[in-house]
């Protein structure tokens, strides 16, 4: 490729994105052609459909081939650890209603294998566009990964490789997969940046495993950086600098620096626990949708799973997981994580979105809609397998049951009936399991947080989801660009609701966490501790950095801190002051008052 720089960019020229893997990389750029074919739909003969029948399966060989070739390259461990992503794709590929939806329109339509993969690729994008959860919604880029495969292989595009890259660079791309990302020589790539992607996809999972700075989302870098920019990328705040002036390059040399020592310096705190200089102790868990997700958790100092999506046993298949299925899942993640306890969410999702076999009309507001528990509790047999799986693996661990977006009380005393109804079943069956596992429920609703101390009653432990609990809130969708701005969790309201939920914990005399996002940034530590929750759950590569944050702290700092943020009535006003008390506390991490 030809080296171009475009000398109309001024210097300091600042581009913001989403600040998906930590790090400063300064380097050269290198751009890589990752737009995406564009399928055109054709009408063909009845004596073409053989041959576009045939082309489509041989896509699919290829694809297959290559991602074979793919897992067979990976040697380093923590890659190996991630293997389980290019086993998705795989299993994308084998899906019926991937392959065999697309093969039924080539010959019932008589359209070309490429319009009919555009069609069926459609149908899985408008699934999980619909889909509330931002962890869940960005597995739509595993599809679209596959699907960007398969069309490149259908009309014979290649495309450049990153193993081709001969220099250290920092990559420029529309979009990387997660295949792309595990290729990475980690001597020549030193950072990426895409128009596309979130913090949640696998790409972006993939880099911080690798440790390479990554800003994600940036819509038009592909149209505004050309080939051999001098560039400066932040992958914590999200900040892109093109063409940066003597001043700022120095300035961001010594940040890289020192984030790079107290990166090695975190290494020391993996094995510690979060305990607070005056004794107060936390418990520091992972989030994981796959059990071969737990190597890293336990790598990064994880003292179990306070967050195992069980929805992802669900997903690419025609029918849900029998109750055998499901329970050798549980015992897999069981023993990895063993002698940790493992918290278990019941399906969070609709039913339409994840269970062909029951037809749900679509709704207006899936978000508001039949989702969580409420579906869980309209189908019960499904309910009752699940339940049931999970009691069975609780005797082989030490397993706890969540429900999620609980609402009410007469939602958890229902969810508990067909528990009890569960283990009366397995009683008379004569199949063991631990009677006294612990129930919880995610705080996610305002309802909840509302009538937290009628909830604490009925449970032994809340989780709270601030993902959910904020935008219901604030009535803000933070996926929507216009108002994603006043998705702020230091919203006065947002730690008003917080606080009543952690009183009616403490005065209930029940466990108190946190598995949403809040729980896995260092700037909220403070806060949280103050607040008193008893478990912070987050991805993995955020325990060493919490955990080094917290035992530097003393809980009455915390509770002293409350006292001044109530008294604030913006969030700017509380950001502003907690990030200069935290800045003065730990001035490696945090510069000064947010811009």
């Amino acid at each position: 490729m030809t080296v171009s720089v475009k000398t109309d960019i001024p210097p300091d020229t600042l581009l913001i994105g989403i600040g998906a893997s930590p790090g400063i990389a300064i380097g050269a750029t290198h751009l890589l052609n990752r737009v995406r074919v564009v399928a055109v739909e054709r009408s063909i003969s009845s004596e073409e459909v053989a041959a576009e029948v045939d082309a489509f399966w041989k896509a699919v060989a290829l694809s297959r081939q290559q991602l074979e070739e793919v897992k067979a390259g990976v040697t380093d461990q923590h890659l190996v650890e991630h293997l389980y992503i290019i086993d998705t794709h795989l299993l994308i590929l084998g899906d019926a209603m991937l392959t065999s939806d697309t093969v039924a329109l080539i010959e019932k339509e008589q359209i070309n294998a490429e319009g009919a993969l555009k069609r069926t690729l459609r149908k899985f994008r408008e699934i999980f566009d619909s889909i509330e959860d931002e962890y869940l919604r960005e597995r739509r880029s595993d599809i679209d990964s596959v699907g960007d495969r398969l069309l490149r292989n259908l009309v014979g595009v290649t495309q450049q490789s990153v193993t081709e890259i001969g220099k250290k660079a920092i990559i420029v791309a529309h979009d990387l997969s997660p295949a792309d990302t595990m290729q990475m020589d980690k001597s020549k790539i030193i950072g990426f940046v895409t128009d596309v992607g979130g913090r949640t996809s696998h790409t972006a999972i993939l880099a911080r495993s690798m440790g390479i700075p990554a800003v994600l989302g940036l819509e038009t870098a592909t149209g505004l950086i050309a080939a051999g920019t001098p560039t400066i990328i932040d992958g914590t705040s999200g900040t892109v600098i093109l063409n940066p002036s003597a001043e700022t390059f120095r300035e961001y040399l010594k940040k890289k620096q020192a984030y790079e020592y107290h990166e090695r310096e975190l290494l020391a705190y993996r094995e510690l626990s979060a305990e607070t200089l005056d004794g107060f102790r936390l418990a520091l868990r992972g989030n994981v949708e796959l059990a071969d997700e737990v190597p890293l958790a336990i790598s990064q100092g994880a003292e179990g799973i306070g967050l195992y999506r069980s929805e992802f046993l669900y997903m690419n298949r025609p029918l849900p997981p029998s109750e055998e299925e499901q329970l050798q899942a549980y015992r897999d993640i069981l023993a990895k994580m063993a002698p940790h306890p493992v918290t278990i969410r019941t399906l969070d999702v609709g039913g339409d979105k994840f269970v062909p076999e029951i037809n749900l009309a679509d709704e207006a507001n899936p978000a508001m809609g039949l989702r969580a528990v409420r579906f869980s509790l309209k189908e019960r047999r499904l309910f009752k397998i699940q339940l049931r799986a999970i009691l069975r693996a609780s005797a082989h661990g030490r397993v706890r049951v969540m429900f999620p977006m609980i609402s009410g009380v007469a939602e958890i005393r229902a969810c508990k009936v067909l528990l009890e109804e569960a283990k009366a079943e397995l009683v008379a069956e004569e199949i063991p399991f631990n009677a006294a596992i612990s129930v919880g429920i995610m705080i996610e609703t305002p309802s909840a947080a509302l009538i937290a101390g009628l909830l604490a009653r009925e449970v032994d432990f809340f989780s709270v989801g601030t993902n959910d609990l904020i935008q219901y809130c604030l009535a803000v969708d933070r996926g929507n660009e216009h108002v994603a701005y006043l998705y702020e969790p230091l919203h006065p309201a947002i730690l008003r609701a917080l606080k009543m939920i952690c009183d009616a914990g403490r005065e209930a005399g029940i466990e108190v966490g946190m598995c949403g996002e809040m729980a896995a940034d260092p700037l909220y530590s403070l806060v949280l501790l103050g607040l008193g929750f008893d478990e912070l759950s987050m991805n993995a590569p955020g325990i060493p950095r919490v955990k080094r944050i917290l035992r530097q702290l003393r809980r009455s700092e915390g509770v002293a801190i409350l006292d001044e943020i109530f008294g604030f009535a913006t969030a700017r006003e509380v950001a502003e002051y907690l990030e200069i008390e935290m800045a003065r506390r730990f001035p490696e991490y945090f510069a000064g008052p947010i811009p």
